[in-house]
């Protein structure tokens, strides 16, 4: 069962770095993965929240790469964390994770197909804005929105 998620949320990490997953992913996680989730690195700075199922599938992806690409392989390996949503709804963000993607309270969720980005919400603004001055890709030059 692959589900697509999409869609960005507003939330808020409280005091010991829990976050409550919003009600709307909540059933298809329950259903995909039992609410087991995987939290890791991103390369561009937020963190990367997989249901299990797709993690292990990215997990397998990373561990089949040639050596010249070990310190991605520590990124993503090294720091991937299992966690499971508890009875609250709610996902531990470990300290290490929030201090690698700057987190603090106000975050953003993104939906992004089959996993999840989870950034610092000045952060991802400043990201956005970063993106929006660009020119756009090649590979959009040609869609129509």
């Amino acid at each position: 069962m692959s589900l697509i998620f999409q869609g960005a949320s507003a939330l808020s990490l409280d005091a010991k770095g829990r976050l409550a997953v919003p009600a709307r992913h909540r059933d298809a996680l329950a259903a995909l993965c039992s609410g087991q989730l995987t939290l890791t690195k991103h390369p561009e700075g937020c963190l990367m929240v997989f249901p299990r199922p797709a993690w292990e599938a990215f997990r397998d992806k990373v561990a089949a790469l040639p050596m010249s690409a070990s310190g991605w392989k520590r990124i993503f390996l090294g720091n991937a964390m299992d966690v499971d949503v508890d009875g609250a709804g709610r996902v531990l963000v470990s300290p290490e994770l929030r201090a690698a993607a700057g987190l603090s309270k106000d975050a953003m969720l993104l939906g992004m197909g089959s996993h999840f980005e989870l950034w610092d919400a000045q952060r991802y603004a400043a990201h956005e804005a970063e993106v929006m001055a660009q020119a756009m890709p090649d590979a959009l030059q040609d869609f129509t929105f």
